[in-house]
């Protein structure tokens, strides 16, 4: 792995002397192509992790499952989350699977506790055993699932690589992020589901074209709009309580798309309109995985204060977030800061 693609993009500092730095890499592509601005290497490859879950869920929309199924926007949203396991999250999951006929018995993503914390204490207190619904991945599985179940296609096998619906995810990507399909390299997530490293770039593209998928061919722009609208206008299922996505979505109205992957990935999409004339898109990794999250949501919100995007208002809302971060002990003591130390390159 060549690890010099990428660069410092944000410093930890305690008692005003430098702590700690994270690195990163950042790539900002229009939806016809062009590299509007990078830091570090734009083409750096990696995996997307989470950041590709909108595109997991394309087929089975492009297929008609949603109509099929007669899923509601809210539904659709789950399928394409990192959901916190909330009850409220775990309810739409049930009624997903009351309208598919899948059983929560036949999701393969394996089990951990609620990403809400509430809610985890919650359940360990009165001894409530986990279930796979709890598990973020658990929309995704399901909609993978009923995809199969609608298509005929074996269910037992629906996370082998080469099961036909997980070569038409991979495929379909790699057709929206002009990306030939041999150069993704393919390994497996956490939740045992296949998943692919790309460039930077081409992952940016992808969310670019998702945000204004009009030059795709008709069937594949209609499904992407379906995912993107349910996306934004569900954000409390695309992750949760107190969770970045969930929380910058609402700030830009139907300007923008994200959603963050494991290891340090962010996916954003622009509306076109936002900057420019054309939708842009948005790719992000922190090298290190950036275990909180503190870096990826800093750097994010920084790439679009330097892109012109962040108007003060959505700053202030968002100022959780960062760019800017006040770190503190676990007495509430204000300990050290944390802060952006990269200046996009205009390309």
């Amino acid at each position: 792995m060549d690890y010099s693609a990428y660069r410092p993009v944000y410093a930890l500092s305690r008692g005003g002397r430098p702590e700690s730095v994270h690195h990163g890499a950042i790539a900002v592509v229009s939806a016809s192509g062009e590299l509007l601005a990078a830091y570090g290497h734009a083409h750096l490859s990696t995996f997307v992790r989470s950041t590709g879950k909108p595109f997991q869920a394309l087929p089975f929309v492009l297929a008609g499952a949603v109509e099929h199924y007669r899923l509601t926007t809210q539904e659709l949203a789950l399928i394409c989350a990192s959901h916190s396991g909330t009850d409220e999250q775990v309810k739409v999951l049930a009624s997903i699977h009351k309208k598919t006929g899948i059983s929560e018995d036949q999701l393969q993503c394996g089990t951990h506790p609620p990403f809400h914390r509430a809610t985890a204490q919650r359940i360990e207190k009165v001894g409530e055993k986990l279930t796979v619904s709890r598990h973020n991945c658990s929309g995704k599985h399901t909609g993978m699932l009923a995809y199969a179940k609608m298509r005929g296609w074996s269910l037992e096998d629906y996370l082998d690589v080469q099961h036909p619906m997980q070569q038409e995810i991979i495929s379909l990507f790699a057709d929206i992020a002009s990306l030939p399909i041999e150069k993704l390299a393919i390994g497996i997530d956490g939740c045992s589901a296949p998943n692919w490293s790309a460039p930077l770039y081409n992952t940016a593209l992808a969310y670019a074209r998702l945000m204004d998928p009009s030059g795709l061919p008709v069937a594949q722009a209609r499904a992407g709009s379906q995912v993107r609208d349910a996306m934004i206008a569900h954000p409390e299922m695309v992750g949760g309580p107190e969770r970045f996505d969930t929380d910058i979505m609402p700030a830009f109205g139907t300007n923008l798309l994200s959603k963050a992957g494991a290891e340090g990935f962010q996916g954003i999409g622009l509306a076109s309109g936002v900057l420019s004339g054309e939708a842009i898109g948005i790719a992000l990794k922190i090298a290190d995985g950036d275990a909180r999250g503190w870096a990826r949501e800093a750097v994010s919100l920084e790439v679009l204060r330097q892109l012109g995007a962040l108007s003060p208002q959505q700053a202030e809302a968002l100022s959780g977030y960062g760019p800017q971060r006040i770190v503190k002990n676990f007495a509430g003591l204000e300990v050290g800061r944390g802060e952006p130390v990269f200046d996009l390159e205009n390309q």
